[in-house]
């Protein structure tokens, strides 16, 4: 019976250290950087929402995906340019993206041994994300009811911190460097759907596309089998 007992608690030490995986949620906020609205580099407008997936591959490094859903407002009357408020745009728009890449941690962060595990990290790969197609008219914000996609180049700031051997809690910063300049409307000549419609003129920045950014909290849970004998020693 003591032999039984022994084993037993052997198989789920063991189990409780095989934490390899993490899934979980993301839930924050969202902002555009472009060429209406306030220029502030982080100040979301509105919510930001979203689930992931990382592979620990070793104390250093993980592959990461995710699915997240935004939507932002952007008007000048909150800029600080004063060019901006005497213009009065106001647009809005939302964003599902799609990102998959390497988080790199800064210090060594070992998921298979008790007590706490806390590092900064920062996060890069490539993302895919449908938006909003819509364009300005005679001062007036149109929203053509098509739907764009473009390419883009997450670069996440973030810490992390192991609350118990299961649940892992985390704050990021990501801006996303898009291969499109018209998230706000600006510049519909730009966009893959302009074909179809006519669009309005372009303005602002026509050599300078838009960036997105999500800033929030991650809570992840831990499962999974230790991939290797030395991984994680």
């Amino acid at each position: 019976m003591r032999r039984c007992i022994i084993v037993i608690l052997v198989l789920i030490s063991f189990k409780l250290g095989a934490q390899t995986y993490e899934i979980g949620g993301f839930f924050g906020g969202a902002n555009v950087i472009g060429d209406v609205g306030r220029t502030n580099y982080i100040l979301p407008s509105d919510i930001a929402i979203g689930g992931l997936f990382k592979w620990n591959k070793s104390k250093r490094y993980a592959w990461r995906a995710s699915v997240v859903y935004g939507k932002f407002t952007a008007d000048d009357s909150k800029s600080s340019s004063s060019a901006r408020q005497q213009r009065g745009f106001v647009m809005d728009n939302s964003i599902l993206e799609a990102s998959a890449g390497l988080e790199f941690n800064f210090v060594e962060y070992n998921l298979h041994k008790l007590g706490p595990a806390f590092t900064p990290y920062l996060y890069t790969g490539l993302t895919y994300f449908r938006y909003d197609y819509n364009y300005f008219d005679a001062g007036q914000f149109i929203n053509a009811n098509q739907r764009d996609g473009s390419f883009a180049i997450p670069m996440t700031v973030g810490a992390k911190l192991r609350l118990n051997q299961f649940l892992i809690l985390g704050a990021e910063i990501g801006a996303r460097y898009t291969f499109t300049d018209n998230l706000d409307g600006s510049n519909p000549e730009k966009s893959n759907v302009m074909q179809q419609i006519n669009p309005g003129p372009e303005f602002g920045n026509i050599l300078s596309d838009d960036w997105y950014v999500f800033s929030g909290v991650t809570l992840t849970y831990t499962f999974g089998r230790k991939p290797c004998s030395d991984c994680f020693e």
